[in-house]
Order: structure tokens, then C-alpha cells, then sequence
């Protein structure tokens, strides 16, 4: 009886060991034929996985001209736990680096991971890498990684398209699409479309042999990814038009930015001084960045939105047009004028006297647009002295000026209109009147506008009251297939009283300071300034759009520092409204001033 027992409970512990070994067979099958996943993890120290980085899309201008495109450039990438007995004399003669800096190089990629890749020497030329490629099996642990770099054809739009650079930990802790070694962009277009731009990273997982040497796709690229291109811009920019403005501005410091009135598309946006774009592309970026950043003219400050001044004279028609719509001002109003003796606010021009607002506008009578501006703000029939100031202010902010247009491009500025709080603040509330600010009447004081601001007045002149948000994007993918997300903003003007203002610019252009500028066959309308700097000279300013009838473009023109405006910002102006109406320039006297003249050196 007790052997039967034993012999029943031996087969009973066989029994158990046959189905635990079989269990273990079928594990070990399944892992070793089915599953794939520990065949991949098993194989991590003989497989490369390459990231396949997209090109970035390709940027045209609103005639299809391509402005940015890409070239091939190659990263040395290094995984240190499989560099083994490298002769660090021939390596470092062939990236031509220092014995310091390979060893700088192989601690900081220790610093990220042993085990996984990551950047040796960045941006390898196409040439450099033909050179090195066939010495790299002696080499065991580096590799190289293929990806494109931005290259411009014609050295314009530094300002416009931005720069590329690579991601900071901060950028890589924020967005999980980013890893170490990555580029975005830093500014500009580049900045602002870089969603579209970037296209989608790939992957690829390569075969390496003992020698470090690849030998073919892993299961014959069965688990790669193709890189995905980033889409094409086609910009508003007029190509031709933006250099030809930079030409001009050479030598000068200052701003262009021209509209196109009936679409808010910005057809050239300049600032000088400016840069070769193609200097801050691939391994010399940091360098020429030191050198352009140390520059005392400031070459990387936008001044087109970045930059702030006093409007003066170019301010003029919008203080009229505020009173305008509030019944203090009419085309019967005249004002007298006394020329210099005039008090608080002397004229600078001789003209006749009396004068109504469009000889105003044409003469730049500054009395009589302090008249004009003290009768807003002194109308008891509307307010107090505070609340008729709230009433010009709001009036003058529907007009795109004191605060950010909302422009397509990163880092605009809002300019100033002040507030009623801030000479509340200043003066003390009930301390301050029309004589306490008059010098707003001619566009001095506490406004500033930038040179964007000061185009897109432009273009509410030639609406007759309204703007298209400005932007610089056509279309993006598919040319031609224009974006809406552009607001039209109505001003708090009644169109009616646009027409004597633009009446106004007009005699500017045909018996005022712009006379000796004039187009042959186009009627421009326009104003000059001449804006008071308290760090110095005073600014040239010119503000415009053409023709007077069916506008297509708006313009202004800042030249720091460079006096009156009729001397350097309208020529300049006149010149670009004649090269994008008319496809060439025949005031050859004209262009040859302008593009001889330096200002600065």
C-alpha cells in the first residue's frame, strides 16, 4: 500500500516537471520565433538607429521667386560605450579639433548617455564628409547623420526670414517633438511658421559590423520611417521689390515697409543696417552672431517692428481726422498761422494765411493742428478735458496705432499712445490739459510709432478707414491659396472724412515737399516728417501710398537721424512705389543719390 502511494505521488511530482518544462519550451518559442520585441532589444548593440531629419520647407516670394532653400550637411554622432581604442591623433587631424576638444567633446556626450547617440561635431560640410566617410570603420562608436542647413540665394530678408539655431533644454522640456541636437527656429518666419516648416522626423535602423561599418537595413527597413518634408511658404514679399530696398538702404540706418493696401500683404520689410543671412547658417552662426550682436549700428535689431519714433508730421492727418468726426473740425475751419513767431507751437514753413486742413496737410502747418487738437480737447459740449483725451485716444488706437497690429511675425512692438492714466500719473489727475500735451498735435511727445505702424496708416489712407491685419504669408503648401485668418479692422472714422485728408496728401505730392519727387503717370499721395529726436539728430520721415485712385501699395520710409524728410526718406519712398508700379526706374538721378549716400560708417 505505501509503495503504491510513493509511486503515485513520483508520477505526480513527473507529471509537474513535464508541464513546467513545457510551459518553458512554448515561452521560449514564442519569445524566440513570434515575439520580435527581445530579438530588437537583444540586437540594440549591433543596430544604429539614425534619425532621418526632414528639410525644412522651402520659402518663395508672391511671384514663385525661391528665396530659401536647403543644402546637405552631416552631424558626427558618437555612442560612447562603443568607442573602443581610437587613435585620437589621425581622428582629431580629420576634424581638424585639438586633442582638448575631443576629449571636451567625448565627456559631455558621457555627460548625456553611454549608451545612446548623441552630437560629436556639428554641421559637417558635403566636401568634409566625402573625405572622411570612407576612414570611418577605423573609428568604432561614431557615425554620421545626414540633415540640410538653410541657404539663400540673394543676401536680403535677414530681418524677414529669421535664423535656424539649435533647441535649448528648455525648448526640449516644454515639447517632447524635440530632442538634443535639433534645430528650430529662433526668429522670424522661421520662428513663427516653424510648425509648417520643421516637416516630421523619420527613423531609420541600420546593421553595423564589428568594424563599424554598415552592412544593410535591419530586416530590409521593415521598421524605418520615411522622413516627412515641412511645407512650403509662399510669401507676399515682392523679392525684386525688397532688394532694391535694401540697396537703397545701404549705409543708412533705418526702416522700409511696404503694403499692399486692399490685402494687408506686406510687400518688402526691411531693416538697416542688415546682414548676409547665410551668415548665421551651419558652424560659424556662434561666431558671426558674437560679431553682429557686438556691432555698435546694431545689425540683428528689427527696426521695422522693433523699433520705436516720434511720427511728427506724418501724425498730422490722424489728429485731423479725430476732429473730423467729432464736429470740431470742418473744410470751412481756418486757422491762422504767424510762422515762427506763432505761440505755444511756432510753424516752420511760410504759406498763406488763414489755411484750411488740406493746405494744412499740404503746408505742415504745425498751429494749425494744434488748433485743431486743442479743440478736441477742450469740447465742454462732449466732455471734460480727461474724458474728450479717452475719446482721441480710442480714436487714434482704431487707427493701428499704441498697440500690436497682430502681425504674423514674432516680437512686435505696441509703440505709445499714452493713456489718461499715465499723465494722471505724471501730473497729478485734473493737472493737465491741451496746452500740458501739446506736442501730440504734431506727432512729438510721448507717441511713438514703429515703422510697421506708420506703413499700416498708410494703407488705412488709402482704404479710406479700414486695415487688413499686415502679414507676409501668401500661402502656405499650394501657391495661391490665400489664408483668412487676417482680420479686416474698421476704424472709428467715418469713411467720409478720409477724402479730405487724402485730398490733403495729395497736394503733398503735387505742390508741398514731395513736389520734386513726383512719379511720371501715377498720382501719389503722401506726407513727410520731420521727427525730433532727443538722442540726437532729427529723423526723416515719409509716409505714402499710390496710386491716389485703386492703391496698390502703401509705404513708409524712417531714416534715423538724417534731418528733413523730404531729403532722404521721400526719394527713397518714390523710388520703391516706382520700381513696384512700374517694373523699372527712370529717375536715374534720383537712384544714383540714394544708393551713393552713406549716413553712417
Amino acid at each position: 500500500m505505501a509503495n503504491k502511494s510513493l509511486a503515485s505521488r513520483k508520477q505526480t511530482v513527473i507529471a509537474i516537471f513535464l508541464v513546467v518544462g513545457l510551459i518553458f519550451l512554448i515561452r521560449l518559442f514564442y519569445i524566440q520565433v513570434i515575439d520580435e520585441s527581445y530579438t530588437l532589444s537583444a540586437n540594440n548593440n549591433v543596430l544604429r538607429y539614425v534619425t532621418q531629419y526632414p528639410a525644412r520647407g522651402l520659402i518663395y516670394d508672391r511671384n514663385g521667386k525661391l528665396l530659401v532653400y536647403n543644402e546637405a550637411v552631416y552631424d558626427l554622432m558618437v555612442i560612447p560605450m562603443q568607442v573602443k581604442e581610437v587613435d585620437t591623433t589621425e581622428f582629431c587631424k580629420l576634424l581638424e579639433i585639438t586633442r582638448e576638444g575631443f576629449i571636451e567633446r567625448m565627456e559631455k556626450a558621457k555627460k548625456y548617455s553611454k549608451y545612446k547617440p548623441s552630437l560629436f561635431e556639428k554641421q559637417i560640410s558635403k566636401e568634409t564628409y566625402g573625405y572622411i566617410e570612407e576612414k570611418m570603420y577605423r573609428f568604432p562608436g561614431f557615425f554620421v547623420q545626414p540633415r540640410t542647413l538653410r541657404y539663400y540665394p540673394k543676401p536680403i530678408g535677414a530681418h524677414l526670414f529669421g535664423y535656424v539655431g539649435e533647441v535649448t533644454q528648455g525648448i526640449i522640456d516644454k515639447n517632447p517633438y524635440y530632442k538634443s541636437g535639433d534645430y528650430i527656429g529662433i526668429s522670424g518666419i522661421e520662428k513663427s511658421y516653424e510648425d509648417v516648416l520643421r516637416g516630421i522626423k523619420g527613423m531609420k535602423i541600420k546593421m553595423v559590423d564589428v568594424h563599424n561599418r554598415e552592412v544593410g537595413s535591419f530586416q530590409n527597413g521593415r521598421f524605418d520611417s520615411a522622413a516627412i518634408m515641412g511645407r512650403d511658404l509662399y510669401l507676399s514679399i515682392d523679392g525684386d521689390l525688397q532688394e532694391y530696398g535694401e540697396k537703397l538702404m545701404q549705409g543708412k540706418m533705418g526702416s522700409v515697409v511696404a503694403i499692399e493696401p486692399s490685402s494687408g500683404e506686406i510687400l518688402a520689410f526691411l531693416s538697416s543696417p542688415s546682414y548676409d543671412p547665410n551668415l548665421l547658417v551651419g558652424r560659424v552662426r556662434g561666431k558671426n552672431f558674437k560679431l553682429l550682436d557686438d556691432d555698435p549700428v546694431k545689425p540683428l535689431l528689427n527696426r521695422a517692428m522693433m523699433g520705436t519714433y516720434p511720427p511728427g508730421s506724418t501724425f498730422k492727418m490722424v489728429n485731423d481726422l479725430v476732429g473730423l468726426q467729432e464736429g470740431t473740425l470742418t473744410l470751412s475751419t481756418r486757422y491762422t498761422c504767424q510762422g515762427k513767431s506763432s505761440s505755444p507751437i511756432r510753424c516752420t514753413h511760410t504759406h498763406q494765411s488763414p489755411l484750411n486742413v488740406e493746405v494744412a496737410i499740404q503746408q505742415s502747418c504745425n498751429p494749425f493742428h494744434w488748433q485743431v487738437f486743442r479743440a478736441i480737447i477742450n469740447n465742454s459740449a462732449k466732455g471734460s478735458i480727461r474724458e474728450n483725451y479717452v475719446t482721441w485716444r480710442n480714436h487714434i488706437m482704431s487707427l493701428g496705432f499704441g498697440h500690436k497690429l497682430g502681425t504674423d511675425l514674432q516680437y512686435e512692438l505696441s509703440g505709445n499712445i499714452p493713456s489718461a492714466e499715465k499723465y494722471d500719473a505724471i501730473y497729478g489727475k485734473g493737472h493737465w490739459n491741451s496746452m500740458t500735451i501739446r506736442s501730440l498735435s504734431i506727432g512729438q511727445g510721448e507717441i511713438l510709432v514703429t515703422p510697421l505702424q506708420l506703413a499700416n496708416s498708410a494703407a488705412v489712407m488709402a482704404n479710406r478707414g479700414f486695415y487688413i491685419v499686415p502679414h507676409v504669408i501668401s500661402s502656405i503648401g499650394e501657391k495661391g491659396k490665400k489664408s483668412d485668418k487676417f482680420q479686416k479692422v474698421v476704424s472709428t472714422i467715418d469713411p467720409a472724412h478720409f477724402e479730405i485728408a487724402v485730398e490733403g496728401m495729395r497736394q503733398v505730392a503735387t505742390l508741398g515737399t514731395a513736389r520734386w519727387y513726383q512719379i511720371e503717370g501715377i498720382t501719389m499721395c503722401g506726407k513727410t516728417g520731420t521727427a525730433e529726436n532727443p538722442h540726437g539728430d532729427d529723423h526723416s520721415l515719409f509716409m505714402a501710398f499710390a496710386p491716389a485712385d485703386n492703391p496698390k501699395i502703401a509705404i513708409a520710409v524712417i531714416i534715423e537721424n538724417a534731418g528733413f524728410g523730404s531729403k532722404w526718406a521721400l526719394p527713397i519712398a518714390s523710388l520703391m512705389i516706382e520700381k513696384y508700379l512700374t517694373g523699372t526706374v527712370k529717375r536715374l538721378d534720383v537712384e544714383e543719390d540714394m544708393l551713393n549716400v552713406k549716413l553712417y560708417q
